[in-house]
């Protein structure tokens, strides 16, 4: 099993591969600001791939929403209405302080019906393709600050210092490509859904590089589904964030079950041994998300199950599962948390894990856990800034859907009454 101090030199690793600046790629991104940058690739189409990319998500935005499934077909009644016992109070008094500081004009962009589709339009490169709401970066100090209170208060502490720690590594990688214009601590948009109430269905989508969040609140439950959180690299080594570091829990309990199973068990959890393997069907490796099945846009995805059931595994591994959950669900507050945690248990009859790679100590690799509840997805990413043509320990993306209409808490909404008024009275 890796050492703290073996896991720390994988992760420092990145600096053999900071790129060269002076290509023409590196060049126009550090002449451009976010809005030139995503010219680059909507207008003049650079990288091909990333457009071609593109286009697909856009085609895969005018489905209707149904969700991830393992055959196709949504399971019902896996999810109902309950307290949860987050603060709705606090929340929704954040959200009006932030509404309060809108301009009309921001307003328009950033106050979205609650059954907008533009809760799917959010995505994780660094390329700005869906611009609406505000911009962190471009507000006053005032209204960022408001918008972050309300993802403070929604979110719990260990979640919002992940989401700071993810926004920071961000900026630090701008500064470590020269790019701060289009990726800084602060180059996140964000958006209401509906209006923020104490009983009814709102919430809001906070996204950007690496770090893309859907929350969704009902009375006093939240589902945070879909989510992305990604680093490259994922430890900041310099400047005043030094020593910043996330998702080395995810890869380190990942690691560990898979090196508690048998020889047997290893064999039935491993789909491909090699992280881009020969035996791979066109598809399952892509430029974009590489091994991920569930990223941006894929919210109808069909993944089969794969692997081995956990609920055949012994306690001890069982309790590294949950482990391993309990980093997944880290957004949500503590009562949702043990909730979902347990939500999450009862379907270890029906919860499949997967492994991708080897399994040595410095070995990258991909996993994924997946249930009727719950699909959560790791993967050590090749360079997409940093100059690694293999995948590396440093670049790490990870995600969490909830199958079966569960993602931005649409198998919760239908259970609402009375969510539309329908009165209307002319007082003129």
């Amino acid at each position: 099993m890796t050492s703290s101090a073996e896991q720390d030199i994988q992760h420092t690793n990145f600096r053999k591969y900071l790129p060269d600046l002076d290509t023409p790629r590196f060049q126009a991104i550090a002449q451009n600001d976010a809005y030139g940058h995503a010219k680059e690739l909507l207008e003049h189409h650079r990288p091909p791939w990333l457009y071609g990319l593109y286009v697909h998500w856009r085609e895969l935005f005018e489905e209707p929403f149904k969700g991830v499934t393992s055959d196709g077909n949504v399971r019902p009644n896996l999810f109902t209405l309950r307290d949860e016992g987050i603060p709705i109070n606090v929340i929704v008094a954040a959200a009006d302080a932030m509404v309060a500081q809108l301009s009309p004009a921001q307003a328009a962009r950033t106050l979205l019906h609650i059954d907008s589709p533009e809760w799917r339009s959010w995505s994780n490169p660094e390329f700005l393709v869906s611009d609406k709401g505000i911009r962190l970066d471009e507000v006053t100090p005032e209204l960022r600050g408001a918008v972050l209170a309300l993802l403070e208060s929604s979110l719990s502490p260990e979640g919002y210092a992940k989401a700071v720690a993810a926004m920071r590594i961000n900026h630090f990688l701008g500064e470590l490509v020269k790019a701060p214009r289009v990726m800084n601590e602060y180059s996140y948009n964000f958006v209401l859904f509906g209006k923020a109430d104490l009983k009814r269905p709102w919430g809001f989508s906070f996204y950007g590089h690496h770090l893309c969040l859907s929350v969704f609140f009902v009375g006093r439950q939240i589902v945070v589904s879909p989510w992305f959180t990604g680093a490259e690299p994922n430890l900041i080594d310099d400047g005043p964030w030094k020593g910043t570091r996330i998702l080395h829990e995810e890869e380190r309990l990942g690691l560990r079950l898979m090196q508690s199973l048998t020889a047997a068990q290893k064999t039935q959890a491993t789909v491909y041994p090699h992280m881009k393997d020969p035996a791979m069907p066109k598809g399952r490796w892509n430029h974009d998300d590489q091994r991920h099945l569930c990223g941006a846009y894929r919210d109808n995805r069909v993944v089969p199950y794969e692997g081995l059931v956990v609920a055949t595994l012994s306690p001890e591994q069982q309790d590294v599962v949950r482990s391993i959950l309990s980093q997944y669900l880290l957004y949500l507050p503590e009562r949702a948390r043990e909730l979902k945690l347990r939500d999450c248990a009862a379907w270890f009859g029906e919860t499949y894990f997967c492994w991708i790679g080897g399994c040595g100590d410095a070995d990258p690799f991909y996993y994924r856990i997946q249930s009727p509840v719950v699909l959560v997805e790791f993967d050590h990413h090749s360079g997409v800034f940093l100059a690694n043509a293999e995948p590396a320990k440093f670049h790490i993306h990870t995600l969490l859907r909830t199958p079966n209409a569960g993602d931005y808490g649409f198998a919760l909404r239908s259970q609402v009454k009375g969510v539309v008024e329908q009165e209307y009275v002319w007082e003129g």
